[in-house]
């Protein structure tokens, strides 16, 4: 099929770099807002702008009646989700195809499949790619969870079947914490997803986490773009990604990536997708999970790769066929720090009027922003209002780059995470990458 016109069912900083691909390949682009974005940069560049709803994200972004009736009224073909709010749910990817207008992502089919983690893990398995040991799918009991627990040996993790984001999460070092871990986990898991169902695998120690970027057609063809180091985290947050991961050797770097690739077309994936791995010390790779999605950090992978994935998400859903494996040409190291409207120390929301705005520039400095000085923070969405990512020829020049570009952006009038990043790039254990998952709590 030809897409023409597209809708993207989300806001700030991707829905502009959405639009920005949108336009560049000839078509068109619908932006939806809430009323709290009705200032937003985004609209500027859009053919068409629709609103969907008021301030929060239940009665706007989440709406999908309002999304599928915006979608409608502007004749689109497509819907670009995005990632966050509506991009792995199941039921609006099947609203969609009800009424003919395409999903710019995989089948609900293969959503279905990756989305339970304890189910995603059984079928990476039969797909022969290395898991985490654990349990055999959902954990129903607190004794069962001992029980297992005991076999395992110490420490363990229960982890919610539908969770992410560090939530429906805890670690258990001893038999005595296992009950109220897994109870208070599930109760978690069940507040925030709907679904308390649970499952346990062996701690890994000081992991590593590692993703691979890849990309299917629908004539079978499966490609990576490399991988991600996404190890500096806080509360399972990240705040640095980087390509490619240092900690890999090229042996491990060949495996990783002909893993994800398998699983790929062992699940019948469709579209761009991410494989998350741990990685311990020994250099060995477990499956995590998969997101179904685009990621915040795809820009690391598109740098260092230069292929741009909105563009190529695109036209695989109008059927075309990926290029090869072999003429991807990967050079250098990409770094992206996420900028969000946060106090730095305490990594608090800070919304708010923007009243100074200065972004870097330079050769392959790149800003992924809906921001502008003047622009206010809304206080009912995630607090990122963009990201910086360089590219150089290797990770001590990437490293020095980051630096300088920190030292160019300039934000008043809310607090941000710079002065954090640009410790971090002064930091000897990242600069000698000397850091786990763990690092920062």
């Amino acid at each position: 099929m030809s897409i023409k016109r597209i809708l993207i069912a989300n806001r700030g900083e991707i829905a502009l770099r959405a639009i920005r691909t949108i336009k560049e390949m000839g078509k068109e682009a619908v932006a939806v807002y809430s009323q709290a974005d009705k200032d937003a940069l985004y609209l500027k560049y859009a053919d068409m702008t629709v609103c969907i709803g008021k301030d929060r994200s239940d009665t706007s972004y989440l709406n999908i009646p309002a999304i599928i009736s915006a979608a409608e009224m502007t004749e689109c073909d497509a819907i670009f989700p995005g990632y966050g709010f509506l991009s792995e749910n199941q039921d609006f990817v099947e609203i969609c195809k009800h009424h003919n207008i395409k999903f710019i992502g995989p089948s609900v089919e293969v959503m279905q499949l990756m989305s339970d983690k304890s189910k995603a893990k059984e079928v990476m398995k039969k797909a022969k790619v290395p898991v985490v040991p654990g349990s055999d799918g959902a954990i129903d009991t607190p004794e069962e969870a001992i029980k297992l627990a005991n076999e395992m040996g110490y420490p363990v993790i229960v982890k919610a079947s539908a969770g992410g984001g560090g939530r429906g999460m805890r670690k258990i070092d001893c038999e005595a914490e296992v009950e109220n871990a897994f109870l208070s986990a599930s109760n978690e898991a069940l507040t925030a997803f709907g679904d308390g169902t649970m499952y346990m695998e062996k701690f890994i120690e000081n992991p590593r986490h590692v993703e691979v970027q890849v990309l299917a057609d629908a004539h079978g063809n499966v490609i990576h773009l490399g991988e991600r180091d996404c190890s500096l985290q806080r509360r399972h947050q990240k705040l640095i990604e980087e390509s490619p991961a240092m900690v890999l050797t090229p042996e491990k770097r060949k495996a990783i990536h002909e893993a994800a690739v398998n699983a790929t077309k062992y699940i019948g994936y469709e579209n761009a997708g991410t494989f998350e791995f741990l990685v311990d010390k020994h250099g060995d790779f477990y499956f995590m999970e998969m997101n179904t999605r685009l990621q915040v950090e795809h820009p690391v992978s598109e740098m260092v790769s230069g292929v741009d994935i909105i563009e190529w998400m695109i036209k695989v859903a109008e059927g075309e066929e990926l290029f090869s494996q072999e003429s991807i040409n990967f050079s250098g190291h990409s770094i992206e720090c996420r900028i969000t409207a946060e106090d730095p120390v305490k990594f608090l929301p800070s919304p708010g009027k923007i009243t100074q705005w200065i972004i870097p520039g330079g050769r392959n400095v790149r800003v992924d922003s809906h921001a502008y000085c003047g622009y206010t923070v809304p206080q009912y969405y995630d607090s990122m209002i963009g990201k910086l990512i360089v590219w150089a020829e290797d990770r001590d020049r990437a490293i020095e780059k980051m630096k300088e570009a920190l030292r160019e952006f300039e934000v008043e009038g809310i607090k941000t995470v710079i002065d954090f990043h640009s410790k971090m790039m002064e930091n000897p254990d990242f600069i000698e990458n000397n850091y786990d998952t763990n690092y920062l709590g």
